[in-house]
């Protein structure tokens, strides 16, 4: 039995595996995304960290077998901020924060940006480690004097559980480590003033950081093997079975994360997107994570007053297209980061008249939503197969417009939680190549797109990338906000 645990922006969930890869139980725990002030987002570390020993106890407790291994995956970028000992030193940052978006902006102007990819084939967004850290390092610097990592959520947990600091390829290539040397490249670091503060990153373990429990905590006997990572987009990949070039792994969850499996670093291209480092050699992952996802939804929802409960009915009430409502569906303060990044960007809706429905609004931004999709996987070199997982893929409606937009069959991932099974995979493979087969990887249905739909969404596709280009030069030019008292 293995235990696989994958810590979330809002959720931590925790499956236990048998030996062929079947799950046995599985438990989650909310976790709390504090927004402290516009556009910052932050967490406690010591509930997350609290979280995991929740879900993992309630497994040991359910299942009463000890496992071989506890694998660990979780959201990436952001900055956890601890001292030696892995204690934190303040709260951790969320991916989702825009707090560095002035140190980006200028990155962006200076050059600064495009040199750091060129180093590292990371284009930067404002929730990245690296201008985190440099926004931190300006307004507390206090607070960076005292850390001893700045570290990633999974290594956060690891060290707390194990002692052991670390972090794998697929974290650290967000944004510093050079993908042909597999070190932390310096120049990049010059480039960013950060080379004074370069001891915070955590050594790179090739295959992971592994070590052992050293204590009870978890409702686990000290002495359980532990592995950390990868992070949460490689590890759907890997829980997913996403190996050969070309082929696309589709997550719709509160990012809208698009990777596609590649042996080639082109970073002479236009800046964009991220190459995480995988624990095969030679093989990256070209991810799009874009911010618009299920939040996006979640937030028009709310907006219009219905419920997820409600997303089948309202999808089946408006035809493609929406009546004529069009909707980019930006609607993160930190702006976007793939396949394109401008932290201006905002969401617009479009088309609306007196006859508008509620049903129309929802569907236009599904769309929306799915037009992203195809620009992110396009733009990563996507020429293969599509699987699609995350909690947007539960959704039957909604895949098919996915299908019908891409223009491709989607192979829906049906196992239970992809990147917690992909950690487990990792780690087993990591000891045994043979010790997770075929079995392991997570079965999928197939929905395939109609053709009449897939014509229409080619020329909606086209009109969306028109839109895009207009949009921009508005999202330098934003609307004055009011910050007098009302």
């Amino acid at each position: 039995m293995d235990i696989g645990v994958d810590v979330g922006t809002t959720v931590t969930k925790a499956v236990a595996f048998d030996a062929a890869g079947r799950p046995l139980a599985e438990a989650s725990r909310p976790t709390r995304l504090l927004h402290r002030s516009p556009g910052r987002f932050e967490h406690e570390t010591s509930e997350v960290v609290a979280s995991v020993n929740e879900v993992v106890g309630e497994l040991a407790g359910t299942v009463g077998t000890r496992p071989d291994v506890l694998a660990i995956t979780a959201q990436g970028d952001g900055l956890w901020l601890v001292d030696p000992d892995g204690t934190p030193v303040r709260p951790a940052i969320s991916w989702l924060d825009a707090r560095s978006s002035p140190i980006l902006e200028r990155w962006t102007a200076d050059g600064v940006a495009e040199h750091v990819f060129r180093r590292s084939g990371n284009r930067m967004f404002p929730g990245a480690s690296g201008p985190l850290l440099a926004a931190v390092l300006a307004e507390e610097p206090d607070v960076v004097e005292r850390a001893g990592t700045a570290a990633y959520c999974k290594d956060v947990v690891m060290q707390a559980l194990t002692g052991v600091r670390a972090t794998d390829v697929s974290d650290a290539s967000a944004p510093f480590l050079d993908p042909r040397t597999g070190e932390y490249d310096e120049e990049a670091l010059a480039a960013t003033a950060l080379s004074g503060v370069s001891h915070l990153l955590a050594p790179v373990a090739p295959h992971g950081p592994v070590g052992e429990l050293r204590d009870d905590s978890t409702g686990l006997v000290a002495g359980t093997r532990v592995s950390a990572g990868p992070y949460d987009l490689p590890a759907a990949a890997a829980g997913a079975g996403v190996t050969e070039p070309g082929d696309a792994l589709l997550t719709v969850g509160t990012t809208l994360a698009c990777q596609v499996v590649t042996r080639d670093l082109p970073v002479d291209g236009e800046p964009a997107g991220l190459f995480l480092g995988t624990w095969t050699p030679g093989v990256w992952l070209r991810a799009m994570p874009a911010m618009v996802g299920t939040a996006a939804l979640d937030r028009v929802l709310a907006l219009v007053g219905v419920g997820t409960d409600q997303l089948p009915t309202l999808l089946a009430d408006s035809p493609p297209g929406a009546s004529g409502v069009t909707v980019l569906p930006y609607l993160s303060e930190a702006g976007e980061r793939a396949p394109f990044v401008d932290t201006r960007a905002r969401g617009t809706i479009d088309g609306i008249s007196l006859s508008t429905t509620t049903a129309d609004l929802v569907r236009a931004t599904c769309e929306g939503i799915a037009y992203a999709a195809r620009h992110c996987l396009e733009a990563a070199g996507w020429t293969g197969r599509v699987t699609v997982c995350g909690g947007g893929a539960r959704s039957n409606e909604w895949t098919q417009i996915l299908a019908d937009v891409l223009n491709a069959p989607l192979h829906t991932a049906e196992a239970e939680q992809v990147a917690a099974r992909g950690a487990v995979i990792c780690a087993r493979r990591a000891v045994d190549p043979d010790s997770a087969g075929i079995g392991w990887i997570a079965e999928t249905r197939q929905v395939d797109p109609d053709p009449a739909r897939a014509t229409f969404y080619a020329e909606g596709y086209a009109h969306y990338l028109r839109r895009i280009e207009s949009a921009r030069p508005r999202w330098s030019d934003p609307a004055p906000t009011f910050s007098g008292v009302r």
